[in-house]
């Protein structure tokens, strides 16, 4: 490294902020250079902060997936893989570590071939619906992989918040659930994997993969398409509670009475 290169190299700070994807990364500039000839390391070493894209409160800006960017720090930091149990995005994995010129965990990330089994990952890692019955045909003939057999255990909740009228006679009258929006609370990773592009993080765009969160919605309306979806993944109903309370009665008799309900569902893999 040159001396202007090595000048350029000292001007960053030795934590270091970053956006990647819409994910918040908080680590230290020497964690970013702990692999040479790499993206971030020609980045943090090789430019000066005025050369990088900022997003607006000035974190350095990598348009990538965040979720993932998690597995690529990780590694960063010791050199070491360790995925989930249930992990089904290696492949978009290897595409993350190629994409940083980290050709070490890319090649860790690469699918092993033999003569006894070797179409075996290419195929599984394929669309699912389409490589069903190829990856049966294969697994039983041998052991599964572990992470098609295990799914990280964990509990989701499903919250919604309703309403309903109740006019003068009574059920005659009565206009039943209105749902506004369907909450998801849990593990952020664990919510992601089960409801993927169906989630909506705006409210919480920032908590990292292994904290939990309270603040996730569902892009939909409808309670029994999360029900199905819960059930596809393995999880099933452990438990529910709901609340009512009437949120407007007027003095006049001809009014309708408006009533809310809180229902709270809650969902174990075991």
């Amino acid at each position: 490294m040159d001396k202007s290169r090595a000048d350029a190299s000292q001007q960053f700070p030795e934590i270091i902020e970053l956006n990647v994807g819409g994910q918040v990364y908080v680590t230290r500039h020497s964690t970013l250079l702990s692999v040479p000839n790499t993206l971030l390391w020609t980045m943090f070493s090789q430019k000066k902060p005025a050369e990088l894209t900022t997003d607006s409160k000035g974190r350095y800006f990598l348009d990538r997936d965040g979720f993932l960017f998690r597995y690529i720090l990780d590694y960063l930091r010791d050199q070491t893989l360790v995925l989930p149990d249930y992990f089904k995005e290696k492949a978009s994995l290897l595409k993350e570590a190629e994409y940083f010129q980290l050709q070490e965990l890319a090649k860790r990330l690469r699918p092993s071939v033999s003569k006894e089994n070797s179409i075996s990952e290419e195929v599984c890692q394929s669309d699912p619906e389409e490589a069903a019955l190829a990856c049966m045909s294969i697994s039983s003939t041998g052991p599964r992989s572990p992470s098609l057999d295990a799914r990280k255990s964990g509990y989701i909740t499903i919250g919604y918040r309703g309403s309903y009228t109740i006019g003068r006679d009574i059920q005659q009258d009565a206009k039943f659930r209105r749902v506004a929006r369907i909450t998801v609370c849990g593990k952020t990773s664990l919510a992601k994997e089960v409801f993927g592009e169906t989630l909506n993080e705006s409210r919480d765009p920032d908590r990292l993969p292994e904290r939990y969160t309270s603040r996730y919605y569902l892009k939909y309306n409808f309670l029994e398409q999360a029900f199905d979806r819960l059930a596809e993944v393995g999880f099933h109903m452990v438990a529910c509670s709901s609340t009512g309370t009437c949120a407007y009665a007027s003095n006049d008799p001809n009014e309708d009475k408006i009533w809310t309900s809180y229902t709270e569902y809650v969902f174990c893999r075991e």
